[in-house]
């Protein structure tokens, strides 16, 4: 499990040319605390802005210079509970953490080989096929339909490994 940590600098100190901040734990409760301690020790008089100058353990997901503290936090919460395919799922929906967590926690169907081996999943639970039909059902056109329909999306991780998840 990744650690997420954020770079926060001192602007003031920036500006003159010193480096000055300090590496904070993304997940802390007490970010804002370390910021306010870390400007308090600048070696400029008047230090008060600051930016995430550098980040760990946040995957492909981008932070910007002045992204808000909550949001950093909710992000590295979100990729630390769902590692497996939170960044994916971030950038499915283009940063939208509130979508990210809707989708994970309520559209969620679980991780397959791929589509087909989902559909035959569904189809296996809600009906009883009887095993001279069973041949007959092409999967594989069953999955992509539904994908194609809009009913569901898929994040393709890696080989073998497709993640199925509602629209709704």
């Amino acid at each position: 499990m990744a650690d997420f940590r954020i770079y926060v600098a001192d602007l003031a100190a920036y500006n003159n040319g010193k480096l000055h901040g300090v590496w904070i734990d993304a997940m802390a409760d007490d970010i804002e605390e370390q910021i306010n301690d870390m400007l308090k020790l600048s070696p400029e008089v008047f230090a008060e802005e600051w930016a995430i100058h550098d980040y760990e353990g946040f995957g492909d997901v981008s932070l910007s210079e002045y992204q808000g503290i909550d949001s950093v936090r909710d992000i590295a919460c979100f990729l630390y509970e769902y590692d497996e395919f939170g960044a994916a799922l971030l950038d499915y929906w283009s940063n939208d953490i509130e979508q990210a967590k809707k989708a994970a926690e309520d559209g969620y169907h679980g991780c397959y080989a791929d589509l087909a081996e989902y559909a035959q999943a569904i189809t296996e639970d809600t009906t009883e096929i009887p095993s001279h039909l069973a041949y007959y059902i092409d999967y594989e056109r069953l999955g992509r339909d539904m994908e194609m329909n809009g009913d569901l999306y898929t994040l393709d991780l890696s080989h073998n490994q497709v993640h199925v998840f509602c629209h709704h």
